[in-house]
């Protein structure tokens, strides 16, 4: 093929741990990766289409928004070149770089380009034949480096020195020292404001209206702003965001880090840590808030949010009401001085001047005399036509059916487990250079043929299990024959025949029952 022929892509990478470096040269960049792609492009002449950019995406994740994009166009034919300045910006994981460079790409037709190593597998060159070597240089690179920014980190931590993404809202970093904060002034006085209004016992909600009425800034619309970051923005104050600065140590002028840690360097998932394990300095930078009034606070919050128990009984409905503006559950309220019960919407109750959602007032005694009359009505009618001998032999075959698929997903699930630790195998082998190249790309497309159709057998019996599930309205209406006593209804009954009531805001009813609809 000619050079004009490729439609070309460039794939740019940035981590997290490349921002801030001093480079000999600023290559790594996002900016500079483009240009050098870019220039690459046109002094080749291939046909410019795409560029996928992952900035702030670690190499060892391969769950990333913009290579998943790249993935997207190859299957649909946009492209069929890629071009990456080195072979660490496609992925520092061996396996998983080494099956995209060797198996996915040259199955898919696409050229593949990497600038800093020569490597293009449009030619059968020597410099391709390092490309292994490099795979594996560059996860054992990863890892090594995760260890030694760790330790580094954690001596920084111990030593009270922040060394997070960016500082609690209301602080700045030292311009003399990144490792020390300062009170931010243009919302040190919100923080201090916050506090003063919990102090003197005004509730979160309220604290959250006054945040959004008087246009505040929230903390995550400060953080930066990259068209290519993974970070989400909320421009409104939430009771949770209010919160969290409520029970934040950090305004006292204790260092609390270490609140959370990653499960290895290769994967983004995070645990959260016992208190006892986080690594708290106390009196590292000015305090914000007084330690008296912050303590004091805690206990306004947890009353608050306290929740009085009682050993009432539910109201018959309890639980089973849902707003069908937000979908979230209507809430039963008692009203003590006028005895009686009312219903509304949880979220726009909170707050009513947010208009999170739409008022559902309704009286609930009334409420409920209204849906036991329609419920009797369709109950009834429906259980002149079931016959229960039928039901019997449905419930007991279909629960045998259904505990053989579960039985098959496990054997199944079994049986992938070991197909990718063959492939594992096969490519250590390669690498090892106890098996050829070919050897390698046949015995290994072999095994994805197999673990491809064992996942559609996974799947498959997944969703036939779910319909099972959801479609056996049948299953109910034997449990329903002995318990009902449709006059004197409990709560145990309406659970086993409705799924949910959903009200709206101008109070129209809709019931969905877990029987099928016979009309």
């Amino acid at each position: 093929m000619n050079n004009n022929s490729y439609k070309a892509g460039i794939y740019i990478r940035l981590s997290d741990a490349d921002e801030g470096k001093s480079y000999e040269s600023d290559s790594e960049s996002v900016l500079n990766q483009r240009n050098i792609l870019m220039n690459f492009v046109k002094e080749k002449g291939f046909a410019f289409v795409s560029e996928y950019v992952d900035d702030g995406y670690s190499g060892t994740d391969f769950e990333r928004p913009g290579f998943s994009k790249m993935i997207s166009d190859i299957k649909q034919k946009r492209i069929n070149l890629v071009i990456v300045k080195d072979l660490s910006r496609l992925g520092r994981d061996h396996i998983m770089t080494g099956y995209y460079v060797e198996n996915f790409f040259p199955e898919n037709g696409i050229r593949f380009i990497s600038m800093q190593e020569g490597y293009d597998n449009a030619f059968n060159q020597a410099s391709n034949d390092s490309s292994t070597f490099i795979f594996a240089c560059n996860d054992y690179y990863s890892k090594q480096n995760s260890i030694k920014i760790r330790n580094v980190l954690n001596d920084k931590r111990r030593n009270g020195k922040f060394i997070g993404s960016a500082p609690s809202y209301g602080y700045l970093r030292d311009p003399n020292d990144k490792g020390h904060l300062i009170p931010d002034p243009n919302y040190a006085p919100v923080v201090k404001k916050i506090f003063d209004m919990a102090y003197k016992g005004i509730g979160l909600s309220a604290i959250t209206t006054y945040l959004n009425e008087n246009k505040i800034k929230t903390p995550s619309s400060l953080k930066r702003r990259n068209h290519y970051a993974k970070n989400k923005y909320n421009s409104k104050w939430t009771i949770s965001s209010v919160k969290r600065i409520l029970k934040n140590q950090m305004y006292v002028g204790d260092m609390v880090q270490r609140v959370q840690t990653k499960v290895s360097y290769k994967s983004k998932k995070k645990k959260t840590l016992p208190k006892s394990s986080w690594d708290i300095v106390k009196n590292t930078h000015k305090p914000i808030v007084d330690r008296v009034i912050f303590e004091q606070v805690q206990g306004n919050v947890k009353r608050i949010n306290y929740t009085v128990k009682t050993k009432r009984e539910k109201r018959l409905f309890e639980n089973l009401l849902y707003c069908r503006e937000c979908g979230n559950m209507l809430t039963l309220t008692y009203k003590k001085k006028q005895n009686y019960w009312t219903i509304n919407c949880n979220r726009y109750s909170r707050d009513p001047k947010r208009k999170m959602c739409e008022s559902h007032f309704i009286p609930y005694d009334k409420l409920e005399k209204s849906l036991l009359a329609t419920i009797r009505k369709t109950y009834n009618k429906y259980l002149k036509s079931i016959d229960i001998p039928d039901i019997v032999r449905e419930i007991n075959d279909k629960k045998k059916n259904n505990f053989s698929k579960q039985e098959k997903i496990k054997e199944l699930r079994s049986k992938e487990k070991e197909y990718l630790n063959k492939l594992d195998m096969l490519y250590d082998d390669k690498f090892k250079g106890l098996i050829s190249e070919e050897m390698y790309k046949r015995n290994a497309e072999d095994v994805e043929k197999l673990l491809s159709k064992l996942k559609d057998d996974i799947n498959i019996l997944k969703k036939e299990s779910i319909n099972n599930k959801t479609d056996n309205g049948k299953l109910y209406e034997e449990k329903i024959k002995a318990l009902i006593d449709i006059d004197n209804p409990t709560r145990e009954l309406m659970k086993t025949i409705i799924d949910k009531i959903v009200i709206d805001k101008n109070r129209d009813i809709e019931i969905f029952y877990k029987f099928k609809n016979l009309f």
